[in-house]
Parts: C-alpha cells; structure tokens; sequence
C-alpha cells in the first residue's frame, strides 16, 4: 500500500494532518446534485480513505445538498480520533443544481447547524466561509459580516477553527482580525497560478494552503509538457500534477476528489513521487514562474 507519510505533514488549526487529504465532492451525483449513482462504491472509497492513513477530508453540506455529509457519517461514524473534517459555507443549492450565494446571518448560522446534524458531531473541526465572487476566481469585497458571524459561533463552540476559500489576501488578512485563520482553499494547480504569491505568503505565516480544482476540476489538465515528463518518470499525468503541488511550497495540504477506489489509490501514490529540479524546471514551465 501507498505511505502516504512521504509527502509529509502539516499543521491545521491546532492538528497535524497528512498532506496528502481527500475531497469528498465527487461522492455525490452528477454536477455535485444529488445522490450518487452507487452509495456503496462512495461508502467503499471513504473507509478505504481512513485505511490508508488519510486524516483529513473536505466536504461541504451543499454538496448534493447534505448528500456527501451524511455518506461520510455513514461511512465512518463513529469518527476516527485523528480525522479533521473541514466543511465549508456560504452557498446553497438552487432545484436546477445552480449555486446561489447563501451569506445572511441565519443562513450561515443555519448551514452550521446542517454540517453538525448531517456528519453527527457537536462541533466541526474547520469550517472554511466560502467567498462566492466570481464562484471559481477571487474577488475583492469586504466579508466582514460573514466572518463576524462564523467568528461567534466559534466562540460558542460549534466551530474549532475557521479558514477561507476562493478569498484573496487582502481578505485574508482582514478575516485575521476578526479570528484566527487556519486555512485557505483556492483554485491552484500546475497550470492555473495565480495564487503563487499567496501560498508563500501563508507558508510564512503557518498557515494552511488547500488548492481545489489540484487536477483542473471540471476541465483536467492537458500538457504535452505533464505528458512527457508523466512518460519518463512512469507515472500518470495526473500523478505527476499532485507530486508538483507537494513540492510547490510545505503548507500545500491536497485534497484530490475520486468516487473510485482504484482513483484514490492512484492519486495517494503522488505522495512517493520524487521529481528532481531539473524536471521541476520543467513543470513550472507549464504556468510561468513561480515566486521564489
């Protein structure tokens, strides 16, 4: 089996994970709507996560919605004692499947309630405010309020930790001087590399950086450039893309998401992937430089 210990640890609020983690997103339907084509299969892939050493998994309660939330309580209630969920809120679901932002005071204080009822806990390991913007990309605005919100339920024990996703620094930093920060998750792979100054950034604060889309999401990554180098180390290109996100920058925690147990397996193997600066020159190629 896969150590997935190669890829090293690192902090999340006040746990250490492995940086190889799991993203729980693909378990439920077609367009993250609704219940997923085989509940045994996802149900197969969650506990073959915890069996692998796997501590630390994403979801969200608008998954599906509060489909993936309650096949992981299925899957692995009761909960191992190393196992950090990270949840996130700050959307909802429309009946056609759109994502609608969902930022008022009752509706985050509402969509909490939801994550602690659907995973079964009295109170969720990091919960991450997700800033709806330009849904995949960033964008400026103050989120004050939302945060406020979080920031006292978290005080009244229903939240251990709170991080951001799709948020920019200055987003961040404000964030910080409401409540510590353990986390942020944005839009980053090989290719899409905006984020590069932010992940140094967090890296020297301490803090988290958790890329979604780490394989391209929704459009996979497509180089001659991964093809070729996937070649000579025989590996998959895919495998090859997480191995880089490892060695980007320490603070990187993965998330990849699979349905397929075979999948998982595939992607943990990304944690035993050496790749030399040569070959890493050759990737960064891919996105242009990366910040030093």
């Amino acid at each position: 089996m896969t150590d997935i210990t190669q890829a090293g640890a690192f902090s999340l609020g006040d746990r250490i994970v492995n940086r190889m983690g799991y993203g729980a997103m693909q378990l439920a339907g077609p367009g993250v709507f609704g219940p997923p084509k085989d509940r045994d299969a996802a149900l197969a892939v969650l506990r073959e996560t915890v069996e692998m050493g796997i501590d630390h998994i994403d979801t969200s309660d608008f998954y599906g919605p509060h489909v993936t939330n309650q096949i992981i309580r299925e899957a692995l209630y009761p909960y191992p004692d190393d196992l950090v969920i990270v949840t996130k809120v700050g959307a909802k679901r429309g009946e056609d499947g759109s994502w609608n932002p969902a930022i008022s005071p009752e509706a985050l204080t509402s969509a909490i309630h939801d994550n602690l009822k659907n995973l079964g806990v009295e109170a969720i390991d990091v919960v991450n405010y997700r800033i709806m913007g330009d849904i995949h990309a960033p964008s400026e605005g103050s989120i004050e309020p939302q945060f406020s919100v979080l920031a006292k339920l978290r005080e009244q024990g229903l939240i251990r930790h709170l991080g951001l996703s799709n948020a920019t620094s200055k987003q961040v930093k404000q964030a910080q001087e409401i409540a510590p920060v353990v986390c942020v998750q944005n839009q980053y792979n090989l290719a899409h590399r905006e984020d590069d100054a932010l992940v140094d950034e967090l890296a020297a604060a301490g803090i988290a950086y958790v890329p979604f889309f780490p394989l391209g999401g929704f459009s996979p990554l497509q180089s001659s450039t991964l093809s070729e180098v996937a070649t000579k180390l025989e590996a998959t290109p895919m495998q090859v893309a997480l191995a880089w996100l490892l060695h980007r920058s320490p603070n990187i925690l993965l998330i990849p998401g699979t349905s397929s147990v075979k999948h998982l397996h595939e992607n943990a193997t990304a944690a035993e992937l050496v790749l030399s600066k040569d070959v890493l020159a050759e990737l960064d190629s891919i996105g242009g430089k990366v910040a030093a």
